[in-house]
């Protein structure tokens, strides 16, 4: 056997769980739904990967805030004392896609055996227990209080000011900045825009249907998808309920990387390795007003292009992709790239809609999907993750077959994403006077009805500045809305109250 063998990276054991008790509340924490993904990887790659597991990666998790399952508690549970252990910083929807990558350089390298990637989240059990402790606490006189929101409470517990002042605040308020200027830039009617999400959207619950791993099994036309209704109320415009993530979910999912070397002296069947690409990753700036343009990504342009590039493959060479599902504006930038036409497949699991959306682990279910659709079509496959205000981008690789790519390697391909960035304009937070319309959504509450809407804005000279629209303005909100003219580009008035909040007139 080769030394090389012993350098090659291979997945060779995937694990997912859903925990759908009738009682929501008696649902497992994120830890035993880890241990019990886990475990099923270890029981697919024929058994007795854990107890020889020397680095454990576990994607952050924010339904249980004070837990951290790498502490101990996760290695504790599952018997093992692997010399490595992380937790990323944040749970971002790229990180188990990173993992992966640091999984196949660590095996490049020398430095692990076996790796465990690992994630999961109880925002179902979560919310449950929460309202809960509200209604004893309301009980007991202390006042009726809001409905658990951990995204939002964690988004909160970060930021306030400017930019939640005018209704931005977590990533379901920023997404539809993009989906808007991307309408306009791609030449489409709202009704053309809003079909291309249906057709997606459509596509990712027909995956899911055929799922037994997914968390909503029935699929739902084009049509159904983008239409306002009591079951799919409207969220932020020109998003419905069924065009975002689904994060009331209790799911966990898994994976384990060796070597080929390893995987081959322990009889795992050659049908089941699965061989790790070389991936790239790209970012923008943390904060999403300081972006260049809304109509586009150069740091997703870049980590796409990038993998295939260093993959040598073009899209006719890939058997299946899974395109980051958060929103539509997602994939749908990711298909441009690749050129990946409306009718094909863009997801193996089924969309964070109906897969389940469980915040930043959401592609270690992509990758074990991905895993279970290579073993049994051949190929290759090609893994693009986002996450945070669509800020991380990182682009895998994985086939079915041998590949040339030798590990470690560094995925950092940022220069080159800077490199295609045009400038940032200077925001202005007290102007007042004309500007122009750049961006804009409508958020709305429970009910339907407008809470208000968010006018990104160019001044004169060139800078952004933001506004609201009031939510009895219903002239402009029905510009805004009605599709029967695109708002992008569209003259308007800022004035500011006491507080420096910008209110936007003029149609």
């Amino acid at each position: 056997m080769s030394n090389s063998e012993e350098r090659i990276p291979v997945i060779v054991g995937v694990g997912q769980i859903n925990d759908r008790p009738d009682d929501p509340a008696n649902g497992l924490d994120p830890t035993a739904l880890m241990a019990a993904a886990l475990r099923r990887a270890d029981e697919d790659a024929g058994g007795g990967w854990l107890e020889v597991c020397d680095s454990l990666a576990v994607v952050s998790q924010l339904a249980w805030p004070h837990l951290n399952p790498v502490d101990g508690k996760l290695a504790e549970t599952l018997g093992i004392a692997p010399a490595h252990r992380e937790q990323t910083a944040m749970p971002n929807g790229d990180s188990p896609i990173r993992l992966l990558n640091e999984a196949a350089n660590r095996i490049g390298a020398g430095e692990a055996k076996v790796c465990a990637v690992v994630g999961a989240e109880a925002l179902r059990t979560a919310a449950k227990l929460a309202a809960a402790r509200q209604a004893v606490n309301k009980e007991q006189g202390g006042g009726q209080q809001t409905k658990p929101n951990a995204l939002r409470d964690a988004s909160h517990r970060v930021r306030k000011g400017y930019v939640q002042s005018h209704g931005l605040t977590v990533p379901v308020d920023v997404y539809p900045l993009y989906e808007n200027a991307l309408r306009h830039k791609y030449g489409q009617t709202l009704a053309e825009a809003q079909a291309e999400s249906g057709a997606i959207w459509s596509g990712f619950s027909q995956t899911a249907a055929a799922n037994e791993n997914a968390w909503m099994r029935e699929a739902v036309s084009p049509v159904d998808v983008v239409t306002t209704s009591g079951q799919n109320r409207p969220i932020a415009f020109p998003y419905t309920k069924l065009q975002v993530a689904n994060s009331s979910v209790n799911q966990g999912a898994g994976f384990l990387v060796t070597s080929l070397a390893e995987a081959r002296r322990r009889g795992v069947p050659e049908g089941k390795l699965i061989y790790v690409g070389y991936g790239a990753a790209a970012h923008e700036d943390n904060n999403f007003m300081t972006r260049a343009r809304f109509d586009g990504s150069a740091s997703l342009e870049t980590s796409i292009s990038k993998a295939m590039e260093l993959n040598t493959v073009t899209t006719t060479d890939l058997a299946h992709v899974e395109l980051y599902s958060c929103f539509p504006c997602v994939p749908k930038m990711a298909r441009r790239v690749l050129d990946w036409p409306l009718d094909r497949p863009m997801s193996v699991f089924g969309g964070l809609t109906f897969g389940g959306g469980p915040i930043g682990n959401y592609m270690s279910h992509a990758v074990a999907s991905m895993v279970d659709a290579l073993r049994e079509s051949g190929g290759k496959g090609l893994l693009f993750a986002n996450g945070g205000y669509a800020t991380h981008n990182h682009t895998i690789l994985i086939s079915a077959e041998p590949l040339d790519a030798q590990f470690p390697q560094d995925f950092d391909y940022q220069a080159e994403a800077d490199a295609k960035r045009g400038a940032v304009p200077e925001m202005d937070r007290d102007y007042t006077g004309p500007a122009t319309l750049e961006t804009y959504t409508v958020h709305y509450k429970r009910d339907g009805s407008v809470k208000l809407g968010t006018i990104v804005a160019t001044t004169p000279n060139g800078d952004r500045t933001l506004a609201i629209v009031r939510p009895d303005d219903e002239q402009t909100l029905a510009f805004l809305t009605g599709g029967t003219a695109d708002p992008i580009g569209a003259s308007g008035t800022i004035t500011r109250d006491e507080d420096g909040v910008g209110f936007w007139s003029g149609v």
